[in-house]
């Protein structure tokens, strides 16, 4: 009897230990399942032009080879491009794709552009007319004589949607319909009522935080690798479109300024671009790791 009570027990114990195993292995699934890299402009839309090359090649070599190192790193996670070749998407269908390809990211690229540098050499003089018939007579004012050279502004930035977008990214978080986790999805009152609004804008302050998150990451990297760093910015008087439409965490990277000869030559090199998208790939997998964890 205590033979058989011993052997009944010892077989609980296997049993119990059984069942915890699975449930200690068994990690929670990734929040970053999908992330979309959208190369800037493309096609008919070339952006920002250098002396010799324009922002839509540019971003396409940079974000082929972020794609490149995505797939090496992160093997289970879906990497989606926006476009591998140069044609032209409105940023309108760029949304759309992140969107309905479930984004859990979106990285957008871009190169950035400082109008040319103005500077007075003289003036002289220009001649104009008041009156009419014979009461009209010739004037003389002076007029500035400018000279027009490049910008010398340098250095990266990356953009999250402006706080006072906040509304415009709930209403692309209503319209979509899609939140995090099954449960979220059972929960989803009425789209027209205020509870959907106010769950929305709830969720547009988590993409907002997490958008900002890796925006510092991202420009962190940059400067480990000697770039100057214009910060984590905002467009507050004329918001960024695509980036208030995703309904996701996202960020626009300006990689450098195409008007400056140097930059110019940094981002068309094998070296620049190398150094460019493993900064980016950096900060995404140490933001990856903070939020799934390893």
């Amino acid at each position: 009897m205590i033979k058989t009570v011993k052997s009944f027990f010892l077989l609980a114990l296997v049993l119990f230990f059984a069942e915890l195993a699975p449930a200690q292995s068994t990690s929670k699934a990734p929040k970053i399942r999908t992330i979309i890299i959208d190369a800037g402009h493309g096609g008919t839309d070339q952006g920002a032009k250098g002396t010799y090359s324009t922002e839509a090649q540019i971003t396409l070599k940079l974000a082929l080879r972020l794609d490149t190192l995505l797939r090496e790193e992160l093997p289970s996670t879906r990497i989606v491009m926006t476009r591998t070749t140069d044609i032209f998407h409105h940023v309108r269908e760029k949304a759309d794709i992140a969107n309905r390809e479930k984004g859990d990211l979106f990285v957008c690229i871009h190169v950035n552009a400082a109008p040319p540098k103005k500077t007075i050499t003289g003036y002289k003089s220009v001649a104009y007319y008041k009156g009419k018939g014979s009461k009209r007579k010739k004037y003389y004012k002076k007029v500035p004589i400018y000279k027009t050279s490049p910008n010398p502004m340098f250095g990266t930035s990356t953009y999250v949607w402006a706080a006072d977008r906040s509304d415009e990214k709930a209403q692309g978080i209503i319209a979509d319909d899609r939140y995090e986790s099954s449960a979220e999805i059972m929960d989803v009152p009425d789209v027209n009522s205020p509870e959907a609004l106010i769950k929305a804008r709830l969720w547009s302050q988590k993409f907002f935080k997490n958008s900002v998150q890796l925006a510092s990451m991202i420009e962190n990297e940059f400067t480990v690798i000697g770039r100057k760093s214009m910060g984590v910015l905002q467009r507050n008087h004329m918001g960024i479109w695509v980036l208030q439409a995703t309904n996701m965490p996202a960020v626009l990277i300006e990689t450098g300024f195409i008007t400056n000869q140097e930059e110019e030559d940094y981002l068309n090199s094998e070296v620049g671009q190398a150094e460019m998208t493993r900064s980016i790939a950096n900060a995404i997998l140490k933001y990856k790791i903070a939020v799934d964890g390893k």
